[in-house]
């Protein structure tokens, strides 16, 4: 999945300056800086779309828990996980209901910014587009924004499936995951194998996890790629799973994400969580 932002952007990041950073006069003084530019078309109305972006459990029902002082200057909070070196503080840097909201690390932090901007469409559906600015080019960066560029193509199909499916619900998300120590053919193989999973499932195909070992979960393909499989899930409970196995080299991290509706999802969440992280640790050998 995406990694954790550190921190945010600089006050111009977030205040509608060139995203792509100094002029070509400047580029000899200072790193050229980048941006992800993502867009994804949604069902729902504005006023939906929005309480799903800008919203602590809007956000928390396809993205990480998340938390949001709906104002502008507000706090907000991701966790990633458990412990408090996982809990990402940020600011709510513009709020404009419901066309859009930028979500940084605070006033004059250098790092990310997040902006999410609604365009109504005919039809009843919406265009949802991400701008993450705040990358430099160069090492480290590129690995970040690689990672970043790749997860949000995940959440963002993730918050297609949650607006088409579970509008104005909220979900409860259980997030395990594990870094293996093998590259991501290598893990993805064995990720599918030792769940009893299909190689090639086709959209629409119905899927059962079949390994005793894991947490039971049936449902039917949402979109499948190389190191990705995104599940509209009927049991243990309506919601959605993201499969997925990111990195490069000789370590990657493997994801198996589950949000899930409905008033046991708590419950089944505290249940599975502790048997998937066991499950992922068990796997992480050659």
């Amino acid at each position: 999945m995406t990694k954790s932002p550190e921190s945010g952007p600089t006050e111009s990041d977030s205040t509608g300056s060139d995203p792509l950073g100094p002029s070509s006069g400047d580029s000899a003084a200072a790193p050229r800086e980048r941006v992800i530019d993502l867009s994804v078309e949604v069902v729902g109305t504005p006023q939906e779309v929005w309480a799903a972006i800008a919203t602590g459990p809007g956000v928390s029902s396809w993205y990480v828990p998340t938390t949001v002082e709906e104002q502008t200057g507000g706090a907000m909070t991701n966790r990633f996980g458990d412990g408090p070196e996982m809990l990402i503080p940020g600011r709510v840097a513009a709020w404009e209901p419901p066309e859009r909201v930028v979500f940084d690390g605070g006033e004059g932090v250098p790092g990310l910014a997040f902006e999410w901007l609604v365009e109504a469409r005919d039809q009843g559906t919406c265009v949802v587009r991400l701008v993450n600015s705040g990358f430099v080019e160069g090492t480290p960066w590129d690995d970040q924004y690689d990672g970043m560029s790749e997860g949000w193509g995940l959440f963002l199909a993730n918050l297609q499936l949650h607006l088409a499916h579970f509008a104005g619900r909220s979900a409860t998300s259980m997030l395990p995951m594990a870094l293996w120590p093998m590259s991501v053919e290598r893990a993805w193989s064995t990720l599918i194998e030792g769940l009893g999973l299909p190689a090639a499932p086709a959209v629409g195909e119905a899927i059962v996890v079949h390994d005793a070992d894991a947490p039971s979960f049936s449902g039917r393909v949402a979109e499948h790629g190389p190191g990705r499989l995104i599940v509209l899930l009927e049991t243990p409970a309506p919601g959605t799973a993201i499969l997925a196995c990111e990195g490069a080299g000789e370590q990657c991290g493997v994801s198996i994400w589950q949000y899930l509706y409905g008033d046991d999802a708590a419950v089944l969440a505290e249940r599975d969580t502790p048997r998937w992280n066991a499950w992922l640790q068990a796997h992480a050998v050659e």
